[in-house]
């Protein structure tokens, strides 16, 4: 049977994993729902989890079951008889990986939760849209999206010493007293210059040397595979989502002119704004728009940015520091928090907080309306260790998460 070469697999597999550090999302995942989706990036850590989770769990081995929906042994098989013929054998943990491979796996996960006494826990690319699935998921499954290594998780792995969390209230409130704390621990500033260019993906620290190759091909895979199977683009048209990904790296995030870009992509504006969507839903851009255009795809966003710095740095042959900091910014914040293009600075955080971004000798004057700095207005600044009033060293949005 197909569930007792899966087991064997699962066997070797979960004995010779050793990996200790967890990340952020471990501790936010409530293991007690029946169904839970782990969506994120390639190599954000995904895998990592679920087997960590798989290790940690006191049941027997034969109670439990790990195996990705892209391997070949499971091709002519659907997810309901896999999860039928392992609940019958007394199964009880059924964990998939990189389930949007498997056609239909919406309507095949609501039928193993209707009908089968199994918890399931899957995992998938960040563009599947179980919100709005045909077999209704939404209201069966738990989600939690992921992101990539937060600054302040990246020093965990490098420097061996744990590092506090916080909202992003309290930094705002009280970044001077929390500065001063890690500072106690570690000197930020060339630790963040590493970060922004290596840091985003864990698999940095399997081979720091290798690093970039891993990651370009992390997104052609993304690009060349998992894109086309979740949204049907024909995979000839991948090559113009590559030529896209390379066009808005030579940009400025406030420069993208929609109409010259969809000329050079040699594509119509509807085609250009779908294609922007696909890579904003794949974790390869993060898009910025202002609230009063509403979110519709055909909208233009007002600024598109790279979704993480590592990717500035691994695909642009110049890199703008003011682009980089906005990219830094934005990956840090857009999981937690709603950004809106502001009339005034360059980001508005929850309806509420204004941040102007730059380097540490940057003042208020954008933040300012009739002469006055505006309430909630913040400095966002590089190259400090410890803010002011209203100035928060930009590295502490990195520990947020």
């Amino acid at each position: 049977m197909i569930t007792e070469f899966l087991s064997r697999r699962f066997i070797t597999l979960i004995s010779n994993f050793d990996v200790e550090y967890k990340r952020y999302f471990f501790n936010l995942v409530d293991f007690n729902d029946k169904l839970i989706g782990i969506l994120g990036h390639r190599g954000v850590g995904k895998t990592t989890f679920l087997l960590q989770y798989l290790k940690n769990l006191d049941l027997p081995l034969s109670k439990k079951l790990y195996f990705s929906a892209d391997s070949i042994e499971t091709s002519d098989v659907s997810l309901f008889e896999i999860a039928d013929d392992f609940s019958k054998n007394e199964g009880e943990i059924l964990v998939i990986d990189e389930i949007h491979k498997f056609p239909n796996f919406e309507r095949e996960l609501k039928q193993i939760y209707d009908f089968l006494p199994l918890k399931v826990i899957f995992s998938g690319s960040s563009a599947i849209g179980l919100e709005n699935s045909k077999a209704d998921l939404s209201r069966r499954a738990v989600l939690y999206r992921v992101n990539g290594l937060s600054f302040r998780e990246f020093l965990e792995l490098k420097t061996r010493i744990y590092f506090k969390s916080y909202k992003l209230n309290e930094i705002l409130k009280n970044h001077i007293d929390i500065a001063y704390e890690i500072l106690q621990k570690i000197k930020p500033l060339k630790l963040f210059k590493e970060y922004l260019k290596y840091g985003f993906y864990p698999f940095y620290f399997e081979n720091p040397a290798t690093y970039f190759n891993k990651l370009e091909e992390t997104i052609n895979v993304v690009i060349e595979s998992d894109l086309p199977f979740v949204f049907g683009i024909d995979v000839k048209n991948t090559v113009k989502l590559k030529k896209l990904v390379k066009l808005i790296c030579m940009s400025e995030p406030f420069e993208i002119n929609i109409t010259k870009l969809a000329q050079r992509m040699e594509i119509d504006r509807a085609t250009l704004y779908q294609y922007i969507n696909y890579l904003n839903l794949g974790n390869i851009f993060n898009i910025l728009k202002s609230k009063a255009k509403g979110d519709s795809i055909f909208m233009k966003p007002e600024k598109i940015y790279l979704h993480n710095t590592n990717l500035n740095y691994c695909y642009c042959e110049n890199q703008k520091i003011g682009t980089i900091r906005e990219t830094f910014a934005v990956s840090q914040l857009v999981y937690f928090y709603d950004l809106e293009y502001p009339k005034n600075g360059d980001l508005i955080v929850d309806g509420k907080y204004a941040f102007e971004i730059g380097g540490k000798n940057k003042d208020f004057s954008q933040l300012k309306e009739k002469g006055k700095r505006i309430k909630d207005g913040y400095l966002i600044l590089d190259d400090v260790e410890v803010g002011g009033e209203g100035k928060i060293p930009i590295w502490l949005l990195g520990f947020l998460y």
